[in-house]
């Protein structure tokens, strides 16, 4: 049910996440040189990240994704990209695929999705044998800006789930990797990603009155711009983490 809800409040999103087309810009030069890369992108969603890396980057790779949804409309942004020859779009849980043919990948990353490996460090687990060595993981995760006060909480959020800045650091150091970069969203960023959902799911009600699940997602919706005005946007940041293991 989440999911759907999800894709009808960013059916006008490409990016589905707090980030905008120039930080995923800034994101690709800073992760991509000038050999060729092989990518894969897991959870990939509009796989905005890989069709704009193969046409800035002639980047290359596979993104994987439980919405048919969203990879109908990713696979239209790659033809309308004119690189549907260099990115596989996969409907498959990203935790469990397996590339035929591929071991290793140049990058791997999945950018908002942790919980496909139970959290920060299960996803880095998860996505170290798929990396050539010397490779980068590219992670895209939440973290607390400040302490959330008691009585306090965020809509989906439980204990334990996220940390400060500092303490993501330690999540990543203790799963054996080591901080390169990062990119991180803004106050800004956030409000775009967010309202514009407001919007999309305002017209959607609109036009969708009697759907079976409009009461619901109507409450969703309401539930998540409560929590965002009075608590997440102060206390919730966001941000793109470069990773390289170890030697």
């Amino acid at each position: 049910m989440t999911l759907r809800f999800h894709e009808i409040a960013e059916s006008r999103h490409r990016i589905l996440n707090p980030f905008t087309a120039e930080k995923l810009s800034l994101l690709g030069r800073i992760c991509v040189g000038e050999r060729p890369v092989h990518m894969l992108d897991l959870c990939c969603g509009k796989a905005e990240m890989l069709c704009t890396w193969a046409v800035d980057h002639d980047v290359s790779g596979v993104g994987v994704d439980i919405s048919e949804v969203f990879l109908d409309a990713a696979r239209g942004r790659a033809d309308e990209l004119g690189v549907g020859d260099r990115v596989s779009l996969v409907h498959a849980d990203a935790a469990k695929y397996v590339v035929e043919g591929v071991d290793q990948f140049d990058i791997v990353s999945c950018i908002g999705a942790t919980w496909i490996g139970g959290g920060l460090v299960g996803t880095l687990e998860l996505m170290r044998p798929r990396m050539k060595p010397r490779g980068l993981l590219v992670v895209g995760e939440p973290y607390w800006i400040d302490q959330l006060p008691a009585g306090l909480s965020v809509v989906g959020v439980g204990d334990g789930d996220y940390e400060s800045l500092t303490g993501t650091l330690d999540r990543i150091e203790s799963a054996g990797f080591d901080l390169v970069e990062m990119v991180l969203a803004s106050p800004d960023d956030w409000d775009r990603y967010v309202a514009a959902q407001w919007k999309t799911v305002d017209g959607w009600l609109d036009a969708n009155a009697d759907d079976p699940d409009a009461a619901a997602i109507r409450e969703w919706i309401r539930e998540g711009q409560r929590s965002y005005l009075a608590v997440d946007r102060r206390y919730f940041g966001w941000g793109v983490f470069v990773l390289r293991g170890r030697s």
